[in-house]
């Protein structure tokens, strides 16, 4: 492959040779040689030591693209570095497409000197496969130049007339979620917790290059800031910060709910909610804010936050999604009112866990239209705290796959369940239609409904 390269390379000298005999350097016609060009193909080429990752080029087309016009900057591995990938075997045996993901995995489509990387995340070609975002590499530069952990820049600026070449010491492999917690040291805590007492499902997870993951990473002064009420609940809290089976960049989030990797409890896998809310940044469970977004890796991408996302209780999303704001009114109208912080009761401890049919603003907008008020205010609030009781079954995380028909008793007295139509029949006789299903807690369940249950 080398010598058909070379050859091409000769005839295109041989060409430009004629050409320049032929009419000299700047003849009477105005012709002006080209002069012979140095690319980063041909530093390649022309270098032995690099004649491993001149045959990845050739196999994988790259070669073209790194001998034409352009501003790039090449990390390249010489061929005890390709040797060490290969690990015994051929190039010819690694998938071309994946050779051409690990080679793109070396190359900015920028021009930078040894003098102009920082320690931080920078895009480089290669390409996450359900998205077609291109993944980020870690550059260290508190001693060095080391990349994603594992490869030493140990000759750099090399300069070619299409960019600049820095030679490293291994092939960069395609980052995982588990190459980015592991190499920013600012995520040190985050590691420390995945892997405390010598752990590895987590690590082992989020290394699984066939899953795609979304991550909600918080930073060390977030663990610093975060104090964990029950340490046998951490494996959990971790878990809520994964979302598996998605790769969600930010310009994809939404105002809603996503399910991360926590669940209920061990008999029951429902797995927890989580919401979303992008009005401004990015703030999930009405709490965290993405701190820095869309670090990718090969299999999902790391949305850095500012603090630890705690397991939720149902007033968790009473207060952070903003449908249920005149709920959260209702709840808090009077000081004597006890709902918050029963609500926020642990699974396992009485009356947890719960199943809350949550009023929307509508429903609650409909209320006082009914009512011909204008206000929460204007009703008496031993009515509102026995109107919110309805809304709530003690001892019991009903999910909507398992509603059942026939009379429950909530807080506030019997409501019927609808499980043929998903919806609540209260006191007064009205159907109430379940709009949303299935907000999961991690002390109960919470279906949203349209109206809101009286009698009244």
């Amino acid at each position: 492959m080398k010598t058909l390269f070379k050859i091409s390379k000769m005839a295109v000298m041989a060409l430009t040779l004629v050409v320049a005999t032929s009419c000299g350097d700047d003849d009477d016609n105005g012709n002006i040689i080209t002069p012979e060009q140095n690319t980063i193909a041909d530093f390649v080429i022309e270098n032995e030591n690099y004649s491993l990752l001149e045959e990845a080029l050739v196999r994988t087309g790259l070669d073209a693209t790194l001998d034409a016009s352009g501003t790039f900057t090449v990390f390249a591995p010489d061929n005890a570095a390709f040797t060490a990938f290969l690990n015994g075997a051929q190039l010819e045996d690694v998938d071309n497409d994946v050779l051409t993901q690990v080679l793109l995995n070396h190359v900015l489509d920028i021009e930078a000197p040894s003098t102009s990387l920082t320690t931080g995340y920078v895009k480089n070609l290669a390409t996450e496969a359900s998205t077609g975002a291109n993944l980020d590499m870690y550059i260290d530069t508190t001693s060095g130049v080391v990349i994603n952990g594992q490869s030493t820049v140990v000759s750099a600026n090399i300069e070619t007339d299409n960019g600049i070449i820095h030679a490293v010491n291994t092939v960069i492999e395609l980052p995982t979620i588990v190459t980015f917690a592991t190499t920013n040291p600012a995520l040190s805590s985050l590691v420390g917790a995945l892997t405390a007492g010598g752990n590895t499902t987590f690590t082992d997870l989020l290394g699984n290059s066939e899953l795609d993951f979304t991550v909600f990473a918080p930073t060390n002064d977030a663990f610093g800031a975060f104090t964990n009420p029950a340490s046998n609940d951490l494996a959990q809290i971790l878990s809520n910060h994964v979302i598996t089976g998605t790769v969600a960049l930010s310009s994809g989030l939404v105002n809603g709910y996503v399910n991360t990797e926590a669940v209920f409890n061990e008999e029951d896998d429902a797995k927890l909610s989580l919401y979303v809310n992008t009005d401004d940044g990015v703030v999930l469970n009405g709490a965290s804010t993405v701190a820095q977004a869309d670090i990718v890796a090969s299999n999902g991408v790391v949305h850095v936050v500012d603090t630890v996302i705690d397991l939720p209780t149902v007033v968790t999303f009473a207060t952070a999604d903003p449908t249920f704001d005149t709920l959260e009114a209702a709840l808090t109208a009077d000081p004597a009112f006890t709902f918050v912080s029963t609500l926020q009761t642990a699974n396992g401890t009485s009356p947890a866990p719960f199943t809350v049919f949550a009023p929307t603003n509508d429903a609650f907008g409909n209320l006082l239209t009914d009512l011909g008020i204008s206000g929460l205010d204007e009703i008496d609030s031993d009515t509102l705290a026995a109107t919110l009781s309805l809304h709530v079954i003690a001892g019991a995380n009903v999910r909507a796959e398992d509603l059942e028909n026939g009379v429950v008793t909530s807080l506030g007295g019997d409501i019927t369940i609808d499980a043929d139509n998903t919806a609540v029949i209260d006191p007064d006789g009205g159907a109430n239609p379940i709009v949303v299903t299935n907000v999961q807690a991690a002390n109960g369940v919470v279906h949203a409904v349209s109206r809101v249950l009286r009698d009244l």
